[in-house]
């Protein structure tokens, strides 16, 4: 970690963290939404920890969804500052929440899965994108280049054939290895989500993922526009 310069350091100190509390990112302090921002917690014993779903009790301060910007808060000892009392926060807090965000989109997966709004395999993906079903695309990391290529170009089909102000996006968010961990017999190469409060969950958590790790997202839409 380089060295903080004067100026730096002196605007850190006069920020009044008397207003953590609200919607304020105590490491940009840039303002946002519960939606759009992570929040943390002190358990009783003094760690700081991560309250994705927003319910844990007590006081609680906000991070912008990003890794840097929790590394940032755990470099400069923004949480015992923000959260106004002596707390531990894990040096490997910034892994500790994209786990977590990871955790959390595979439940979410499951969940569509079972609502029926979770297509897997090349062959039905293709069809739910040329369809205008699929909200979203998924592949594996290591995916074999001609699968991820057709269905690509069912995106893109789909995209200039209705109009839309966007391709269906398309995420690429772990590997063949880290799925088949996470979803054992479920694991998928290719894979899509179908409208639906489960598979529009999907997406929210798939681009607070790939916003977190700091990747451009692929498209700029959501996915088919509302007829």
């Amino acid at each position: 970690m380089g060295a903080q310069t004067p100026d730096a350091t002196e605007a850190e100190d006069d920020f009044d963290f008397s207003d953590a509390n609200g919607r304020m990112c105590i490491a940009t302090r840039e303002s946002g939404s519960p939606e759009t921002l992570l929040r943390f917690v002190a358990a009783p014993d003094g760690t700081v920890v991560p309250d994705l779903k927003r319910t844990l009790p007590g006081r609680g301060c906000w991070v912008s969804p990003s890794r840097e910007a929790v590394e940032k808060a755990v470099a400069k000892k923004l949480f015992a500052r923000a959260l106004k009392r002596d707390v531990k926060a894990d040096p490997d807090l910034g892994s500790v929440v994209e786990r977590l965000l990871v955790a959390q989109l595979i439940g979410m997966m499951n969940m569509a899965r079972k609502a029926g709004q979770f297509v897997t395999g090349a062959a039905k993906v293709e069809a739910a994108v040329r369809s205008g079903e699929a909200i979203a695309v998924f592949h594996s990391q290591d995916a074999a280049a001609d699968g991820v290529r057709k269905i690509d170009q069912a995106r893109k089909a789909w995209h200039l054939g209705t109009g839309a102000k966007a391709e269906v996006p398309a995420f690429h968010l772990l590997t063949g290895a880290e799925l088949e961990e996470q979803m054992g017999q479920n694991a998928f190469i290719h894979a899509c989500v179908l409208a639906g409060q489960a598979g529009e969950g999907v997406v929210k958590r798939a681009t607070l993922l790939e916003t977190y790790r700091g990747h451009a997202p692929q498209v700029s839409g959501a996915g088919p526009k509302s007829q």
